[in-house]
């Protein structure tokens, strides 16, 4: 079993290393791919260091921040791309994901044709999240499982495991959304599909370096996203 894990960066070169690291620790037969927006603190070199030490990584370079929706989208085509992959992970590079978590995801995702790991599950802990994102993050996810009506708890946390095959049956150039908002349409695009769904507790770090990508603008623009997902239809 080959795993592709699937890594959207902006502006995080003192994180992705310490990822990378404790992701190739890990048991698991992985290939990662660091997809990098033309960040301007050099991201970018870092990741490309990170491949020429590593085979394991591999890095596709995109002019201009697209946001990590469309990053996770073109990582999901190198990684369908490799026969061999049968699971495909999206995750965070600002270390806010458990890198040592993703066994248990992984294992998840063996049984499902999704596993994702959810924020709002009995025994998940946010770790020095500002009340604000607390407050905006529960409020879109209670609304949007109130639109889409799919039985998870948490549709905007990007760390979650794809069988290979329910990602292959996607259109991805049908993606309408941006941002964050593509979990949420991702999902409900499977669900329509009739895959099936697991979820596991996590625990979510807020980041300790480097800023934030997510913006007011964006948090508000995932409420009026999920209401077009829903009408779409």
């Amino acid at each position: 079993m080959a795993v592709a894990v699937v890594i959207p960066t902006y502006n995080e070169k003192e994180n992705l290393p310490l990822l990378v690291e404790g992701l190739l620790a890990l048991p698991l037969d992985l290939v990662l791919f660091v997809v990098d927006d033309n960040s301007p603190d050099g991201t970018g070199a870092v990741a490309d260091a990170l491949a020429r030490e590593r085979p394991q990584v591999r890095v596709i370079h995109r002019q201009g921040k697209g946001g990590r929706g469309s990053a996770c989208i073109a990582g999901f085509r190198a990684a369908l791309a490799l026969p061999y992959v049968t699971h495909v992970v999206e995750m965070d590079a600002d270390l806010s994901h458990d890198p040592g978590e993703l066994p248990a995801l992984v294992e998840k995702g063996q049984q499902v044709d999704v596993a994702i790991a959810s924020r709002y599950l009995p025994g998940s802990r946010i770790v020095n999240w500002p009340w604000q994102r607390r407050l905006f993050s529960r409020l879109a996810n209670l609304y949007a499982r109130a639109c889409l009506g799919i039985p998870i708890h948490d549709y905007t946390n990007g760390y979650r495991c794809y069988r290979r095959e329910a990602l292959a049956s996607l259109d991805l150039d049908a993606i309408r959304t941006r941002g964050y908002i593509v979990l949420s349409e991702i999902a409900y695009r499977l669900y329509r599909q009739g895959c099936t769904f697991g979820e596991l507790p996590t625990c979510f770090v807020n980041r300790e370096r480097g800023r934030s990508n997510t913006s007011l603008a964006e948090v508000w623009e995932a409420f009026r996203g999920i209401r077009a997902i829903r009408q779409a239809g």
